[in-house]
């Protein structure tokens, strides 16, 4: 997809690959019953250009919106305040996937407790929640957030006085982190996938970018120029340029053309979604007999090779500055948690090293 420099124009790409195009009004955001316009043909095309001029001519101002749900519910129940908290631009503002998420919480909440009063949801009734997620505890957090996001928005409306869920916490168990590929892993998916599979596409294409599986996905010819690809991280914002790896250029170019506009394509040769492409790397990998799980169950994935990545830069004697360039991570902290046992390894082969340089410095002879 060609970048566009129109002031106020939206583009992405839809689950088939085809470019789409829209104005967005000043001062938009979701929820406030401003809409987004399509824009038909191609930018700076005519029938473009005369679509754009006449959304940009229309007043836009904010209409009221009802939450969805809202009219079903007594106002002050459970049910009421997830309507509320749905059509707030705290839950809006949330990636789709993690909106989808939170979404099933709330309709599951709603419909245990729905028609209870917020103000007679006890202390307890939270407990015994969270108590039924302990042997998922990453599942428990998300409800205890949920939770204090609608007591939050119950407060502020004055249907509560008092906060029931003060010192409540869910702790995770202490985790390794993802599970980083070992370089034996990596040279028995490249011989298993060889180039020219969609497979090996995806592998390089992870590896050479250190890239989320969102970004991986979304990625094609038009973000190619110069042997250095551009895009934008989805997660964070950040833009960035990476010089592409001969081995990386290889897997595209055997790939050749395909009709979409993204270089990976599912086995129906359409647009991954998130949630397909993680569920399709982790069979390849199965299938192969790259099975190894690390103590707490997590085995090798896509965002294990992110991770690789990052570690591999660091054993070349990159600075954190410099794989943080790479990885788009927001903060030198969160490098260092892929960097960590790199650094200490590194550092502890030139200590062992200064160590022999001042043993046998101590015992040479004197009047050598």
């Amino acid at each position: 997809m060609a970048v566009v420099k129109l002031e106020n124009v939206k583009a992405d790409v839809d689950r088939h690959g085809n470019a789409r195009y829209y104005y967005r009004p000043p001062g938009y955001r979701p929820g406030i019953g401003i809409k987004l316009t399509r824009l038909p043909g191609f930018p700076y095309s005519t029938e473009f250009m005369d679509a754009l001029a006449a959304a940009k001519a229309i007043p836009t101002s904010p209409i009221k919106i009802e939450q969805p749900g809202a009219s079903r519910s007594r106002p002050g129940t459970i049910n009421a305040l997830i309507a509320r908290y749905k059509a707030s631009a705290a839950f809006l503002k949330n990636r789709p996937n993690s909106q989808t998420q939170n979404r099933l919480m709330l309709d599951k909440l709603g419909a245990a407790f729905g028609d209870l009063l917020i103000a007679k949801f006890e202390r307890r009734h939270a407990k015994d929640l969270l108590d039924s997620k302990a042997s998922t505890p990453t599942v428990a957090k998300r409800l205890l957030t949920l939770l204090n996001a609608l007591v939050v928005e119950a407060l502020d409306l004055g249907w509560i006085k008092i906060n029931p869920l003060v010192g409540l916490k869910v702790t995770l168990p202490k985790s390794e982190g993802i599970l980083n590929w070992e370089e034996e892993e990596v040279a028995h998916y490249r011989t298993c996938y060889p180039m020219g599979t969609m497979e090996r596409a995806a592998l390089e294409l992870l590896l050479n970018m250190a890239a989320r599986r969102e970004d991986a996905i979304r990625m094609g010819p038009a973000h190619v120029k110069n042997g250095e690809l551009t895009y934008t991280q989805i997660k964070t914002g950040a833009h960035l340029t990476i010089p592409l790896l001969p081995a990386t250029l290889e897997a595209i170019a055997a790939l050749g053309p395909n009709g979409h506009l993204v270089f990976l394509l599912n086995d129906s040769r359409r647009p991954f979604t998130e949630e397909n492409f993680t569920k399709w790397f982790a069979k390849r990998c199965r299938r192969i007999g790259l099975d190894r799980a690390s103590k707490t169950g997590k085995k090798l994935s896509a965002h294990g090779l992110r991770k690789a990545t990052c570690v591999a830069l660091a054993e070349a004697g990159c600075t954190d500055q410099h794989i943080k360039a790479v990885s788009g991570h927001m903060s030198l902290k969160e490098v260092e948690r892929y960097t960590k046992g790199v650094r200490q390894k590194l550092m502890a082969r030139q200590a062992m090293k200064m160590l022999q340089a001042h043993q046998a410095a101590v015992a040479q002879p004197e009047g050598n």
